[in-house]
């Protein structure tokens, strides 16, 4: 049963619909600096003009003023560093997206799963991003009007799970989920849905009334993966978000990037998985970073990544603890990486 009414969620900012703040994100990275007090000569201005900076100000409000080492401004900054030349991050196409296209917007890699590039939009540009050089322009399955991504997944009675990722899924409206989502329940071997968000964290705000309404009216088992690499990303209006997404009976997990600077210590690891859980979000992946130009500066190697996720193991319950994996192009599926 749905708590009702959603009031409690314009209390916390969204009065004027998410809509308004989505577009109200922070655009200049001048602006996100003196917002924290912190100086411009911080800012990498080839880095911002070669994948512009976007971040929700109610995001911004996360940070630490003054603090140029913050976690969450790290992910969004950015920096000098991305345009340095770091060796086996040359690659534009780290996991093979464009060589798993089976139609427009449709990447099929794995068996018995569809994954729909629904947009190229997203409420917080990451930089380390492993579609930043995606050409959504091309390949975004909303610019034909779902058409050719129907009838792809029409045709192949093997796909059981599909999979709403982008860009972001919940930066289309929900009028146009609803859309995409009619289509679907006239596909008989459709039996699961999922959906990839970071808006839930980056953009709590968008969990309003007509997305929950939506939600609840899906006729399959939604799992929702959202994306948080640190706990400083909870807060209580996320917390809220959550909230109102179990009622409807959605399955939160999180996946998270191990990132240098960010969350690369047991204490960052273990605090994320522990916050999370309080917010009603059960770990699910912890991913080593795709070798995606332009995020080299972010690497861990496998032996730090291995040695923190066993020190995590020693610390958490096992259901606390996420798999440590990372995606190869043409396995069939994510592949763990052990000591």
């Amino acid at each position: 049963m749905i708590p009702a009414p959603l009031t409690p969620l314009r209390e916390l900012g969204a009065a004027r619909g998410w809509q308004a703040a989505y577009r109200d994100a922070v655009s200049d990275p001048f602006e996100l600096l003196d917002l924290l007090g912190l100086p411009h000569s911080l800012l990498g201005p080839a880095a911002h003009a070669q994948f512009p900076t976007r971040v929700p100000r109610s995001f911004v409000a996360r940070m630490r003023p003054g603090d140029a080492n913050d976690p969450l401004l790290l992910q969004v900054l950015p920096l000098q560093s991305e345009m340095d030349s770091v060796p086996g991050f040359n690659l534009l196409d780290p996991v093979g997206d464009s060589l798993a296209k089976s139609a427009t917007g449709v990447i099929q890699k794995y068996r018995g799963r569809a994954l729909l590039i629904t947009t190229g939009a997203c409420a917080i540009h990451c930089r380390y991003c492993f579609r930043r050089h995606f050409p959504y322009a091309e390949e975004s399955a909303a610019g034909g009007q779902w058409a050719d991504t129907l009838q792809a997944l029409q045709a192949d009675d093997s796909i059981d799970e599909v999979i709403l990722s982008g860009g972001d899924p919940l930066s289309l409206s929900t009028r146009k989920l609803r859309e995409l989502t009619e289509g679907l329940r006239r596909i008989p071997h459709i039996r699961r849905l999922r959906i990839h968000s970071r808006l839930p964290v980056t953009l709590p705000e968008r969990i309003d009334e007509e997305l929950i309404a939506w939600l609840v009216e899906l006729p399959w088992p939604v799992t929702m993966v959202i994306h948080a690499n640190h706990a400083n990303e909870f807060d209580s209006q996320v917390d809220h978000a959550m909230r109102y997404l179990r009622a409807t009976g959605v399955t939160l997990l999180n996946q998270a990037v191990l990132l240098k600077g960010i969350n690369d210590s047991v204490n960052a690891l273990r605090d994320l998985s522990e916050r999370g859980f309080r917010a009603g979000v059960l770990p699910y992946y912890l991913h080593v970073l795709d070798k995606v130009q332009g995020a080299g500066h972010f690497a861990v190697t496998d032996q730090q990544a291995i040695a923190l996720h066993q020190e995590l193991a020693a610390q958490l319950s096992g259901y606390l603890v996420p798999k440590l994996v990372r995606e190869i192009q043409g396995h069939p599926g994510k592949t763990p990486i052990h000591g």
